[in-house]
């Protein structure tokens, strides 16, 4: 068995790795607090934050007074460090932002898909378009921009290669890291929505705080992240997470996916909006897409009664889904995201909660907390973009595009 023997230069890399994920994910903080959060000597946080201070990767940002002595100085990333991108290929639309290290949006580029199951070939085009646009919205340089991550519905295979399975798309093995990379220089990752938004919400929003912990995603379809012990549960092949694919009625509905009785088939917005035309007399719910359609029938809750009825049975099956989470998962806090999911959350969130404990445990129920996601309607994409910056955190400041342990990005 081949051993690979740990180097000062990999101690070192991960040192700087830990110093640099302390001060993105909890700063600004000081040299004496990165000491007590790493549990690194005060002589090892004082060369390594030098170096990376020296390097443009941190900068300072202010002080604060100490227990008798000087002012302890602040320590934070230098949001112009380099930029990230995010790409969200949705169902209906390609979204694309630039963003500084801060997570601050610079720039957006959205691109509505017409078709149900818009060709691969199409969702490449939207994205590098997009990745253009910002980039040329903002007057930056390719060479600022340390990667791009890119969100998609379904199963992804393969940091590198990121080979896309999605059934509701129609996609079967297909090789989109390789097509997006065919198109640009700049570093792609991609992921499944869910992930990325689990990933956002967990870094900057209510997942925040929480170890064991499930972000739900509840669109056009549903998926979840899941959370376990601070780290992301994908799987022997990184299909975890595809809640919205289990059975929540035996012999129910056909779900997009084929299967019977999906999660997905009844509180996923399309599945929401057919079960209302068929409640409706086969009158559709009004409005020009997908969402005003969707808040259409939220709107009219108290004056239909179809509407109404629609209405609670959605909740009562997103409760039961949410139970089974509870009864497997045993998380301390479930998050619902996704833009029908927060549309229902914000109106109905104390039902949700009730729902939830008529079919959970009493003992696991009683130990979650359930919660609206705290990032917007549109966090996928910022989720996208945590994906470069989770690669330069544990480069320790390094970018991906140049060898050794620091790069400059600008």
């Amino acid at each position: 068995m081949d051993v690979r023997r740990t180097t000062v230069r990999d101690m070192r890399r991960s040192n700087r790795s830990v110093i640099l994920t302390s001060i993105y994910r909890d700063g600004p903080l000081s040299r004496y607090e990165l000491g007590h959060q790493t549990s690194l000597s005060a002589a090892s946080v004082s060369n390594l934050v030098g170096e990376l201070l020296d390097e443009g990767v941190v900068e300072e940002a202010g002080s604060v007074e100490s227990d008798g002595g000087r002012p302890r100085v602040l320590l934070r990333v230098a949001p112009t460090f380099g930029y990230v991108v995010g790409a969200e290929v949705g169902e209906t639309r390609v979204r694309v932002e630039l963003f500084d290290l801060a997570m601050k949006v610079l720039a957006t580029a959205v691109y509505p898909i017409e078709t149900a199951k818009p060709a691969p070939e199409l969702a490449v085009k939207y994205v590098l378009q997009g990745l253009n646009a910002v980039i040329g919205e903002v007057g930056i340089s390719p060479g600022q921009v340390l990667g791009m991550g890119v969100a998609v519905a379904g199963v992804v295979e393969g940091p590198a290669d990121a080979i896309v399975h999605a059934q509701t798309l129609g996609w079967d093995a297909v090789p989109l890291g390789a097509m997006l990379a065919a198109g640009t220089d700049i570093p792609i990752q991609v992921d499944n929505g869910a992930n990325t938004l689990g990933q956002a919400e967990m870094w900057f929003g209510a997942g925040r705080g929480a170890t064991d912990a499930v972000v739900a995603l509840v669109g056009s379809g549903v998926g979840a992240a899941l959370v376990t012990g601070g780290s992301s549960y994908r799987g022997t092949r990184s299909s975890a997470g595809e809640w919205g694919h289990t059975t929540i009625v035996y012999g129910g509905r056909k779900c997009r996916c084929g299967a019977e009785g999906c999660l997905e088939a009844y509180v996923g917005a399309e599945g929401v909006l057919e079960r209302f035309q068929l409640a409706n007399g086969g009158q559709p719910a009004p409005g020009g897409d997908e969402e005003a359609a969707f808040i259409g029938v939220l709107d009219s809750v108290g004056t239909s009664e179809v509407a109404a009825k629609v209405v609670e049975d959605t909740i009562g099956y997103l409760g039961a889904g949410f139970a089974n989470l509870v009864n497997l998962f045993n998380p301390e806090r479930i998050v619902l995201g996704g833009w029908s999911g927060l549309l229902l959350g914000e109106r109905y969130l104390p039902q949700l909660r009730e729902a939830v404990g008529k079919h959970a445990l009493r003992q696991p129920y009683a130990q979650v907390s359930i919660e609206l996601c705290e990032l917007g309607r549109d966090a996928v994409a910022m989720g996208a973009a945590t994906l470069p910056v989770l690669r330069l955190l544990r480069e320790g400041g390094a970018t991906p595009r140049e060898p050794g342990l620091v790069a400059r990005a600008r």
